[in-house]
């Protein structure tokens, strides 16, 4: 599970002053807007980019980032007050400057719904788990919204006071005369940061940030057929929303573990199996390990290293369709490395009926023998 660092986000070191964080800002945040950029991750950036300025650029909040980490001030929009970076304190008024402006206010932004956070949790399964499924438990970090205060972020019992600096709108306004004219700057209040009001008694649960980090545990229900990068999504088990709007999710990433026996190639699944020069020469019936258990295979008479036999419907299941890949077992002739004084008379009298002309072949390795017999 991981939500990025907010100093990687903007490309900037930890030290990064204030003037080069806001220059980091309007860079990102230029080149990830959706009006701009039309990459179908354009606006998921976006609003990482604007949380994490929104932090970074209130010194209150960036001193509880670097000493808490997510834990600390991240995306609590409305929590204490503390001085933005003014002028830059809202997303808009930087793009006002590029695009002639939004629809809605900054204040209205920040105080209407805001989705939360989606977030992810890395999960190692074994071989055999990932072939049939089931359920595992897995304990994710995550914000959730503080029981002391109801969500309130102020002490039981008190009320936020309308902020007297923006007189509860949340904004600012400052006229501006230029050679085109009179212009009036809108940028969020500074001393609520938008929320048009002001904690003046934090909750001792959550400090006024209206969240606090808890450890939970879910249980995650794993399709058969998964494979190293599947992910399986948890719907509203992300980051809480901001002002009634939805959690994210959590995205379970998937990665398997190897087999000691089995390898995989899409829903096939692949053994190397080694049997003696009689049972290759002669032929034999083995007992051949499957992902259900053993199964028997029919080694035919002059069965040459390297062949490949297939067994239908033992690989993995389909995710999409009930269905089943196949095991492809590849033959090796295990050639015996001692032998008894019988054998060796054996193998002597042997090699007198089979002549010693040989002809060079170019060695191939394993899955050029599979693609070669199957074309995987």
């Amino acid at each position: 599970m991981a939500k990025r660092d907010y100093y990687e986000v903007l490309g900037v070191e930890k030290n990064a002053s204030q003037e080069e964080l806001k220059k980091a800002f309007r860079s990102m945040a230029r080149k990830f807007h959706p009006d701009v950029n039309k990459e179908k991750d354009a606006e998921t950036r976006f609003k990482e980019v604007n949380e994490a300025y929104e932090v970074l650029s209130d010194d209150q909040k960036r001193a509880a980032y670097d000493r808490y980490g997510h834990a600390g001030p991240s995306g609590f929009g409305g929590g204490p007050g503390g001085a933005g970076a003014e002028g830059f304190g809202d997303i808009n008024d930087i793009f006002n400057e590029f695009f002639g402006g939004f629809t809605r206010s900054g204040s209205q932004q920040r105080r209407g719904p805001r989705r939360g956070a989606d977030l992810r949790y890395d999960l190692r399964i074994e071989f055999l788990e990932a072939v049939f499924g089931g359920e595992k438990e897995i304990e994710i970090v995550r914000n959730e919204g503080c029981t002391r205060c109801n969500g309130a972020g102020s002490e039981p019992g008190t009320s936020p006071i309308r902020c007297k600096t923006c007189n509860g709108t949340g904004e600012v306004r400052r006229v501006q005369q230029s050679i085109l004219g009179q212009f009036v700057n809108v940028s969020t209040c500074p001393t609520c940061n938008g929320a048009g009001e002001v904690i003046t008694s934090p909750c001792k649960e959550c400090n006024g940030y209206k969240q606090v980090r808890k450890t939970l545990h879910r249980v995650v229900a794993i399709p058969p057929g998964v494979d190293t990068g599947t992910q399986i999504r948890l719907n509203s088990e992300g980051e809480p929303g901001m002002n009634g709007g939805p959690a994210g999710n959590l995205y379970v990433v998937i990665n398997v573990a190897p087999h000691k026996f089995f390898r995989r190639k899409d829903e096939d699944v692949i053994i190397e199996l080694p049997i003696n020069v009689a049972q290759a020469a002669l032929g034999d019936e083995i007992r051949v390990p499957t992902v259900d258990g053993d199964e028997a295979l029919q080694i035919p008479p002059g069965t040459q290293s390297g062949q490949v036999f297939r067994i239908k419907g033992k690989g993995v299941p389909h995710l999409r369709r009930n269905t089943r890949g196949d095991e492809l077992v590849l033959v090796t002739v295990d050639v015996p490395r001692s032998l008894s004084i019988e054998q060796r008379r054996i193998f002597t009298e042997l090699s007198k009926t089979l002549g010693k002309e040989v002809v060079p072949q170019q060695e191939k390795g394993f899955f050029d023998k599979l693609k070669d017999a199957f074309g995987v």
